[in-house]
């Protein structure tokens, strides 16, 4: 599906050092969890996450915390690259629909900006694991601008 934007401002620099930040953390939830990001690209955000024995329930399947955070950790990092400097995201809502069980293997995630906003967005999030859609989500984000320098 095309991008319904035009992302010229897409800053490189910054997607290329999120990648390596991401995946060369020592601590966090995206690091616990195993989230790697593979690339960036405008209004886009590809990762992974290997689904290990502690995140599975004792059903077998990936606990929906875990999908549930890996989701809301690229509704907000897509937004970056395109965002001013000192400007950070929050997530508001999101909405995951999970499709199906999840019993190991790989999560392969795509993230993609719906609608960039001067003080929102909207981010859908496509999960696949061995080539199947297991989950689905749609998340809005509130952009915030740094404090002003009377503000602090």
């Amino acid at each position: 599906m095309a991008l319904p934007q035009n992302f010229e401002n897409f800053n490189d620099k910054i997607a290329q050092s999120m990648i390596r930040v991401n995946n060369e953390a020592t601590s966090g939830l995206p690091f616990y969890l195993g989230v790697r990001f593979l690339e960036f690209g405008p209004g886009r955000l590809e990762a992974e996450l290997p689904v290990r024995p502690d995140l599975l329930t004792p059903f077998g399947t990936l606990h929906g915390g875990a999908m549930a955070a890996l989701v809301d950790h690229v509704l907000g990092c897509v937004l970056y690259p395109l965002m001013r400097r000192g400007q950070w995201a929050a997530t508001t809502e999101f909405k995951l629909n999970y499709l199906t069980a999840v019993k190991g293997g790989v999560l392969r995630v795509e993230s993609t900006i719906v609608s960039l906003g001067r003080r929102s967005a909207v981010v859908r999030v496509e999960v696949e694991n061995e080539g199947r859609a297991v989950c689905t989500a749609l998340g809005t984000l509130m952009i915030s601008d740094p404090p002003s320098a009377e503000a602090r």
